[in-house]
């Protein structure tokens, strides 16, 4: 069964391996570990979320302006991937009823009856593609039910997984990847400008096509007083990550080892960092770390995880290795780096730093 075109399609082919790897490793993450790097707290340090309002915002209509207001805004992206790894969208062009609908067809899967739910059920270890958990031997990672969907090459798309009640789901996912890629590119574009490299230099590490797999979440509501994590410590492993919020709660950004609550806000989106593009910004931009932790309210979001070929070399810019600055991370093949990542996300470990030199 093919989707309709409602959005925008790109056009682009990649292998089966390809496909395969980006299911397997992208949804995966990196937990925060104790060598090299100071331990998040576990249930201090916490700010009040009217504290947490300071999370970069950046405005891509202002950016894409030709006048003062773009040079300002291009500061403030800057600042953001330097001092914060991440920041929130605004001005992205995605109509909030689109959001909205998103958010809708994510509420009624997960409120399917189980056997329902299982019909689209993962098959193997790690972060497959399907629904149910995230699995390393016969554990589950996290405390959350999640369906995984490889969506970009479309043509490597598994519709054995891809739900078909709520009716308009593949359809919705389908327009939202189209919409997402645009706003993804024009980030891509900004990003490389503020690092004074060619425009389209982190857009050409792509290839012809963009991998893009995305994540439902559904955390269950918690009325402990401490912090129960739906989702552990850690930092993504794709270039850059896509979240969409609905109105709960939940998600919290580790800055300065403290823990910062990110406002819930539905017609923005969140951007982050992944450790893909900390390693090709040679350090310059850091891999946000974030956890979730269980809402009083269920909560059910949305991440968009844009990954590269494991087949892919990778390494710091040339243009960032000049006048005398030193190379933090080594050259390497993505899938190298998957691998190490799997082992060491079961270990409780952080695999960028296998990556430094």
């Amino acid at each position: 069964m093919r989707e309709t075109e409602r959005g925008q399609t790109v056009q682009g082919e990649a292998s089966g391996a390809m496909a395969e790897a980006t299911a397997t490793a992208v949804a995966s993450m990196t937990i925060t570990e104790k060598a090299e790097v100071q331990e998040p707290p576990e249930d201090g340090g916490r700010l009040p979320l009217h504290l947490s309002a300071s999370i970069p915002v950046v405005d891509l209509g202002r950016l894409a302006q030709s006048d003062g207001g773009c040079e300002e805004e291009m500061d403030r992206l800057r600042s953001a991937l330097t001092t914060w790894g991440l920041f929130q969208v605004t001005g992205h062009g995605i109509p909030a009823s689109f959001l909205s609908e998103v958010r809708r067809i994510g509420r009624q899967f997960f409120e399917l009856p189980m056997e329902e739910k299982q019909r689209y059920s993962n098959k193997g270890e790690g972060f497959s593609e399907g629904y149910g958990r995230d699995q390393v031997g016969t554990h589950s990672i996290d405390c959350t039910d999640r369906i995984i969907l490889n969506v970009e090459p479309e043509d490597q798309r598994n519709l054995e997984f891809w739900p078909d009640n709520p009716t308009s789901f593949r359809e919705i996912v389908h327009e939202l990847s189209a919409r997402s890629e645009m706003v993804v590119k024009q980030i891509l574009r900004a990003i490389s400008k503020s690092l004074d490299l060619e425009e389209a230099h982190f857009i050409s590490q792509f290839g012809e096509k963009m991998a893009m797999l995305c994540r439902f979440c559904h955390y269950p509501s918690c009325s402990r007083p401490d912090p129960v994590l739906g989702l552990r410590p850690h930092s993504d492993n794709s270039v850059l990550t896509v979240i969409l919020q609905g109105d709960e709660e939940g998600l919290e950004i580790l800055k300065d080892n403290v823990w910062l609550m990110v406002p819930s806000n539905p017609d923005v989106l969140l951007v982050l960092m992944g450790d893909l593009m900390e390693i090709m910004s040679n350090g310059m931009f850091k891999s946000a770390v974030h956890r979730v932790v269980s809402p009083s309210e269920e909560r059910t979001s949305t991440a968009l995880f844009y990954a590269l070929d494991p087949e892919k070399e990778i390494g710091p810019a040339e243009k960032l290795l000049k006048d005398g600055k030193p190379r933090l991370y080594r050259d390497l093949k993505v899938q190298d780096y998957l691998d190490v990542h799997l082992k060491r996300f079961s270990e409780g470990k952080r695999s960028i730093d296998w990556a430094k030199v």
